[in-house]
């Protein structure tokens, strides 16, 4: 069973598995170590990762990332609207209240939610980590940002179980680096005097703090806060803007207007970011941005920091409040660890510095690759088959969840709302919620401070009615108790609902001798389960089916077009390859009419293979032709392979024969056990062979090079086969054990073997026990 932990981000993704006792970040098809998320849909398949990243400029309209971003979204939602547009080419859409993209694919336009596209991608690196595993992958754990809300953890889960996934937890990403970083210390204190470890991550959309507190065997985060509109996609487009505007006074063209431009720009705004952060200049350079010109510039890191004012200004406000939600003070702190690419800019690193004056900043862990490992680390913590050292970790919820209900008839001023897991309640945690009712309700569990959510996410978190709920017996009002519960994933739940029943029991009486004691009464409490129905923001189960239909559809339809891809590319490296070689290697291997006649078929097919009809066959089509050629040219490469290999293979059976030959007749003390006729099949068998061989050398040579082989290597390898099998159960049998003499008595150490006995070493006399023994 594989064990898979996968950091996802808005940019890329990281895979990490456990395997050989640690932790490994896999590499995907083209050995990166990280996979863009980008989903590219095409007129044939769909490309995704490193694929559809190749596809990105030339096929922006129908390619799409920053999945992280637009999942569990709605069309209207005014951050989708008013920030992520900007960042995405590809229209989006609403798709029955929830957002999705409408895409060419297939000729056609079709319309896919963010749901299914994110299924897609998590698909891909299904893949990858099955390919480099070579088993089936299950079981893993997915980072997700922090601020993430019921529904968005929600419609992940419902991603990664249309791909076919069993995602055993989502753990908050800067919880995650804490626990790679916590698990492999051993250092830790006791738990009255915590290691206090702040972890500030600037990545590519975001910006996110966290406190936490190690002690032995256990992690507790004892804060946390973001800002989702500081990372380095808003530094990368505030150098696009500065450069479009230059752009358009230097060069009379308007960048903004034209997507391939804006690619060709960004990407160059990424390099200078790059080189800023080490050097205090750095050149720009875009080759054909538009109508045919060349744009260059430059830009120090003044005038660059300037320009990235409003995003470096947007870093401090979650750390200061991280630091004063944790309740601690900045003495208390030990260290302050930072992740995330955007930390190696100078200029993020002072805005950092400045909320912890007298602090230094610590990169101890790997700042790209940190949350996979500890996703990797959470999934062995919870795979039965591997077995992790003891580490605890309580992680907190960001927001407050609520559960309101109607006002009974007989109590209209009763409170109708209820906070029940308060911002930092610990996850997992489960609460017993106690209603008086003569008849059936309903509960609605919503976020309680919707301002602090997302852009405009809907506050819905899930709804409850209990059914059959009556007077009981007396007439009274029953009291109804309901579980709900904040789950691994950081999801509320209502998991049961029932009302106690009292029963009083008499237990057996005590007999003492005469007298005799009164009969005990004892109180039975039992829980009778009322009925109730639930729902929270995720896919129904028809849904949800439907869209694992049409995943596995598109997976196998993406597999065959890449398997006919493979066969084409087959044929025409056959082609290639082969023309090349009748000129060359096998010249002197092929008959003038063979040459002749299969030129002629590589140049049918290469014509074929251009043409329209070639250009769009399918995969049983160009297997049968690569067939064709082949056997046309396999006799070729057969006499040239045969020719290559078979001095080494007549030389490999020459050194079998010699050394079975020399054994046989070997007068040694190791062979002496072996009877002579015993022996005797060895020497005729070498004997026989070596005759044949030469026989067949003889033959060979006499044999012109473009004629097909007398003497083959699969035939020299069998002969040698057949002398190993005949000769090695004969020299290497065993020597028979000494016969036991009775009354012998075993001589102490210093005296002579008796005559006529001789002393066995200690391994042969053995039949038990190590190999090695000590003698007194």
């Amino acid at each position: 069973m594989a064990v898979v932990g996968v950091d996802l981000g808005a940019l890329h993704s990281k895979i990490g598995v456990a395997r050989h006792r640690g932790i490994d970040i896999i590499v995907n098809e083209v050995s990166n170590r990280a996979t863009p998320s980008l989903v590219s849909f095409g007129h044939k398949q769909r490309a995704i990762g490193e694929a559809a990243k190749t596809l990105e400029t030339s096929n922006f309209r129908n390619t799409i990332g920053s999945l992280k971003r637009l999942i569990g979204r709605t069309f209207q939602d005014p951050e989708i609207q008013e920030v992520e547009q900007k960042f995405t080419h590809v229209k989006l859409v609403d798709i029955n209240g929830t957002l999705g993209a409408q895409v060419n694919y297939l000729g056609e336009q079709r319309q896919f939610t963010i749901t299914q596209i994110t299924a897609m991608y998590l698909g891909k690196l299904r893949d990858i980590a099955a390919n480099e595993l070579r088993t089936g992958v299950t079981d893993i754990v997915i980072t997700v940002p922090g601020w993430f809300t019921d529904i968005q953890r929600r419609a992940l889960l419902d991603a990664a179980q249309i791909a076919g996934l069993n995602c055993l937890r989502l753990i908050n990403d800067t919880t995650a680096v804490a626990l790679g970083y916590g698990i492999t210390k051993s250092d830790l204190p006791e738990p009255e005097n915590p290691r206090h470890v702040v972890f500030v991550d600037v990545g590519h959309s975001s910006t996110s703090c966290t406190v936490v507190a190690f002690s032995k065997g256990q992690l507790t985060v004892k804060s946390t806060a973001f800002d989702r509109h500081a990372g380095g996609r808003d530094i990368d487009y505030a150098l696009l803007r500065h450069f479009a505007a230059e752009f358009k006074q230097k060069y009379k063209i308007d960048v903004l207007s034209n997507p391939k431009a804006m690619f060709r720009l960004a990407a160059g705004c990424d390099k200078v970011k790059k080189v800023l952060s080490a050097n205090a200049e750095a050149p720009l350079n875009v080759e054909s941005i538009m109508n045919d010109i060349d744009a260059s510039s430059r830009l120090n890191r003044d005038e660059y920091e300037q320009l990235i004012q409003v995003v470096l200004d947007r870093i401090p406000s979650p750390l200061h409040q991280a630091l004063a939600e944790s309740g601690l003070t900045l003495e208390q702190i030990d260290a302050i660890e930072l992740i995330g690419g955007c930390t190696r800019i100078p200029a993020v690193r002072a805005k950092i510095q400045s909320v912890f004056p007298g602090k230094t900043l610590s990169t101890t862990l790997n700042q790209d690759e940190a949350a996979a490992r500890g996703a990797t680390f959470a999934c062995a913590m919870l795979s039965p088959v591997f077995r992790v050292r003891e580490f605890t970790l309580h992680d907190i919820t960001p927001y407050s969840v609520k559960v309101q209900w109607q006002p009974t008839a007989e109590d209209a001023d009763e409170d109708t709302e209820l906070v029940v897991f308060p911002k930092g309640n610990s996850i997992p945690s489960t609460k017993v919620l106690t209603f008086y009712r003569k008849e059936p309700f309903e509960i609605e569990a919503r976020y309680a401070e919707p301002s602090a959510l997302p852009g405009g996410i809907n506050p819905f978190v899930a709804h409850f009615a209990a059914k059959q709920v009556g007077p009981d017996a007396k007439g009274d009002l029953t009291c109804v108790k309901v579980k709900t519960r904040l789950n691994l994933h950081g999801i509320m739940s209502f998991e049961q609902a029932y009302v106690e029943e009292i029963e009083e029991k008499e237990e057996p009486m005590q007999v003492d001798g005469e007298s005799q004691e009164a009969p005990k009464k004892k109180r039975v409490t039992r829980k009778k389960d009322v009925p109730f129905e639930w729902r929270g923001a995720n896919l129904d189960a028809a849904a949800l089916n439907k869209f694992k239909e049409q995943e596995a559809e598109m997976h196998a339809a993406d597999k065959l077009v890449k398997d006919t891809e493979d066969r084409k590319n087959a044929l025409e490296e056959y082609i290639y390859d082969t023309r090349s070689r009748l000129g060359e290697r096998y010249a002197s291997y092929v008959k003038a009419d063979e040459k002749e006649k299969l030129l002629a078929a590589l140049q049918e097919a290469e014509d074929w293979l251009y043409s329209e009809e070639g250009e769009d066959a399918s995969k049983s089509v160009y297997a049968e032709r690569l067939d064709k050629l082949k056997t046309l040219g396999d006799p070729i490469s057969f006499r040239y392979k045969e020719a290559e290999e078979r001095s080494k293979n007549v030389a490999q059976l020459r050194e079998t024969i010699n050394s079975y030959m020399a054994q046989a007749t070997s007068s040694e003390e190791r062979f002496a056990h072996i009877d002579e006729k015993d022996k005797q099949p060895i020497i005729e068998k070498c004997a026989t062979v070596q005759k044949w061989l030469e026989d067949q050398i003889v033959r060979q040579s006499e044999r012109a090079k473009d004629a097909d082989p007398v003497l083959t290597s699969a035939e020299i390898m069998k002969k040698r086969d057949e002398i190993i099998y005949l000769a090695t159960p004969i020299l290497t049998r065993p020597k028979p054990k000494a016969p036991k003499v009775e009354g012998a008595e075993t001589p102490k150490s210093g005296q002579e073997t008796p005559q006529g006995e001789q002393q066995q070493p200690a391994e042969e006399k053995r039949e038990d026990g190590p190999a090695e023994m000590d003698v007194d």
